[in-house]
């Protein structure tokens, strides 16, 4: 069924819920959950719309979701019924659902078709994919206002207390990295407590790249150098051993990403 076919049913639902008086409810708290994202360049996220607390009761939603396409990229589904959030699928398994993308923001509806049946969360209700660009650099994720729209049985439901998120295209997990534009480096997990952990590296030029882990007193305990690489995004181990192959002792390290006459600084912890 086309998007213009299915505006009819949505413009009265909308004409039912503007002409019945305003309800008298606890309300509801949702948010762009998770509200921080750290992503590597090229890497696919997924944001719900969630509602985070179990408040008043509802039975459906609409919501616009604003965002910069020069940072993100939409992934739409196939189809698009599978973007809905599980507790209204879950529900009963008839919704009505409405959903468009416009550029640079993401209008959606779903209501519950099943007579007398409300939610109350807490739970995703929508959930929305994406790609990061090659920018690196933070970039905020909005409800537009009016924010939110919940109701039920046609009864606005109020107040709806909103939360956006922020998605960090090339960041270093836990510590707040210093460096030049074009580099990143991601550390996962960071604390390790497996004696080892994965350095997520991105540079925006190829050519001569090097890896140095050093102590809290700057000395290097391990250093890596590749030639002629290629630019993008990689992932590279560090098994958390010193150069001679013993185990690095348990602490804080300073790890460099350096590529040409660029470098990117972070910082992993290892914990045993």
């Amino acid at each position: 069924m086309s998007f213009r076919r299915l505006v009819r049913p949505a413009l009265f639902l909308a004409l039912l819920v503007l002409q019945t008086p305003a309800a008298t409810a606890a309300g509801v708290h949702v948010a762009l959950t998770p509200a921080l994202s750290e992503v590597d360049p090229a890497e696919e996220l997924t944001l719900e719309f969630t509602v985070t607390e179990a408040d008043a009761a509802f039975n459906g939603f609409d919501a616009v979701v604003e965002y910069d396409p020069a940072m993100l990229t939409f992934l739409p589904t196939a189809p698009t019924s599978l973007q809905q959030g599980a507790i209204m699928t879950g529900a009963c398994g008839n919704t009505f659902h409405l959903f468009a993308a416009n550029g640079d923001s993401l209008a959606f509806t779903c209501v519950l078709l099943c007579s007398g049946l409300s939610l109350t969360g807490p739970g995703a209700v929508y959930r929305l994919k994406f790609r990061a660009g090659a920018t690196l650099g933070e970039t905020p994720v909005r409800l537009r206002s009016p924010r939110a729209r919940f109701y039920d049985a046609g009864l606005f439901v109020f107040p709806v207390e909103t939360a956006d998120a922020v998605v960090r295209i090339g960041n270093v997990i836990g510590v707040a990295p210093t460096g030049a534009p074009g580099l990143s480096l991601r550390a996962l997990p960071n604390p390790s407590r497996a004696g080892a952990t994965t350095l997520r590296l991105f540079a925006d030029t190829p050519g001569a790249q090097q890896l140095i882990i050093q102590d809290a007193r700057g000395r290097r305990v391990r250093s890596y150098e590749w030639s002629g690489e290629p630019a993008g995004a990689r992932a590279f181990t560090w098994d958390g051993l010193d150069q001679q192959g013993r185990r690095a002792a348990a602490g804080a390290y300073q790890v460099v990403f350096r590529a040409g006459a660029r470098q990117v600084n972070g910082r992993v912890i290892l914990v045993h």
